[in-house]
């Protein structure tokens, strides 16, 4: 990714996803996981303070090495052990059926061939696992969504290739998840083009 993505894009990530504005956002979309929990495109561990006591154990997918490093202080304070564990959802190094839920916040957006990893977390969730999920993406309005298109080219440049405008609940559906609550809105703060938000949860049903 050379030196801008390695080492300046991550810290810039630590600084704004741990804004106290989206806390609210990640205690709902932690609530309800339990069991052995996946957690794709982990960051700088900034749902860790949200995970609930029923959680045993998360597996952090992440591939920023800086990344890691930043999460240091909050992994101390964790009450789940949390261990490292791939560095590519596209490519994830677990058998099928490990884990009782998944964790994605803010990361389908980046992840080059998105439609792959969620076929991913599918397969490595136990049947009736569960896929919790907070992402920005496609806007309702189509008036929105011109503006996203206009400006993906260079939101895409500027933050490590993330898109604005992937149809989250569409493709979690065509992973082969059962949607069982879903909600869409914009942030109260910032630009609705950027601040398109989708939370939800699904299941994966049959084996």
């Amino acid at each position: 990714m050379g030196f801008y993505g390695d080492r300046v894009l991550p810290r810039i990530i630590h600084v704004t996803c741990g804004n106290k504005q989206a806390d609210p956002l990640r205690k709902r979309v932690c609530s309800g996981l339990s069991g052995d929990v996946m957690e794709i495109g982990f960051g700088s561990g900034t749902n860790i303070p949200f995970y609930p006591a029923a959680v045993t154990t998360v597996v952090a997918v992440e591939p920023s090495d800086l990344a890691w490093e930043l999460a240091e202080e909050r992994l101390q304070h964790s009450a789940v052990p949390v261990e490292r564990s791939g560095s590519d959802g596209q490519h994830l190094p677990f058998a099928d059926g490990t884990f009782d839920a998944a964790l994605s916040t803010w990361t389908l957006c980046t992840i080059p061939d998105a439609a792959a990893a969620l076929r991913e977390v599918r397969r490595v969730l136990r049947p009736g696992g569960t896929f919790h999920f907070v992402e920005h993406g496609l806007a309702p309005d189509e008036n929105v969504r011109r503006r996203q298109r206009r400006l993906e080219p260079v939101h895409r440049a500027l933050l490590g290739g993330c898109h604005l405008t992937r149809p989250i609940v569409d493709m979690v559906a065509a992973a082969g998840f059962d949607i069982t609550a879903v909600e869409t809105f914009y942030e109260e703060v910032g630009p609705r083009y950027a601040g398109a938000m989708t939370l939800g949860s699904a299941v994966k049903g049959g084996k």
